[in-house]
């Protein structure tokens, strides 16, 4: 467990630290416990802070949620970045399965956070449905990158079987038998690809 002593929030360096610290808190815990169950109480607990410092970095639990999801989403986005090879996309939609399963395997496992969080905030109007919609477009652009560098005519229509495939995955992994998900998601995104290009 992190240590709950203060940082002084003097200085940019110390205010950035103690920003990060309630966004690990935050991502730990809202991921865990979920978001709506998650209290900026039980935040500023964790984090070892007062009231006053909370309200400081982030102006309502509205604001944190969405900072909390926009660190999520350039994290996976870096990920799903660094895996995809443009010569070489049946690679990259393996090492997808690959990072899936692996990440379905670990502790703590509880599928997708962006499906998730979508769960518990049904206006699409709401700031947090737009951070989920903007992430999962940007993933659906990069399955329609992959599914373009195969070579396949309709690389929209591939990209959303492929991004149905990945959710799926996701959601299987956190309620059923992680260890078989990789290999099925590999042979599921192979045949997506091969019936594509046929």
């Amino acid at each position: 467990m992190q240590s709950k002593t203060t940082v002084p929030a003097t200085g940019k360096r110390s205010a950035g630290a103690t920003r990060e610290r309630i966004l690990e808190a935050t991502n730990h815990l809202f991921y865990a416990q979920g978001i709506r169950a998650t209290s900026a109480d039980r935040i500023i607990e964790e984090v070892g802070i007062t009231k006053v410092t909370f309200y400081r970095h982030f102006r309502s639990k509205s604001d944190l949620v969405v900072a909390y999801l926009a660190q999520q989403a350039q994290q996976e986005s870096s990920w799903f970045s660094s895996l995809h090879q443009a010569s070489d996309p049946v690679g990259s939609l393996d090492a997808i399965a690959a990072g899936i399963g692996t990440a379905s395997c670990s502790p703590g496992f509880r599928g997708c956070a962006f499906i998730n969080a979508a769960a518990e905030f049904s206006d699409p109007q709401d700031p947090v449905r737009e951070v989920v919609h903007t992430h999962r477009q940007w993933m659906l652009d990069k399955f329609a990158e992959i599914a373009s560098d195969a070579g396949t005519d309709d690389s929209q229509g591939v990209a959303r079987q492929l991004m149905m495939l990945r959710d799926g995955a996701m959601v299987n992994g956190y309620l059923g038998d992680p260890k078989s998900l990789e290999a099925s998601l590999k042979s599921a995104f192979d045949a997506v690809l091969t019936a594509a290009i046929a």
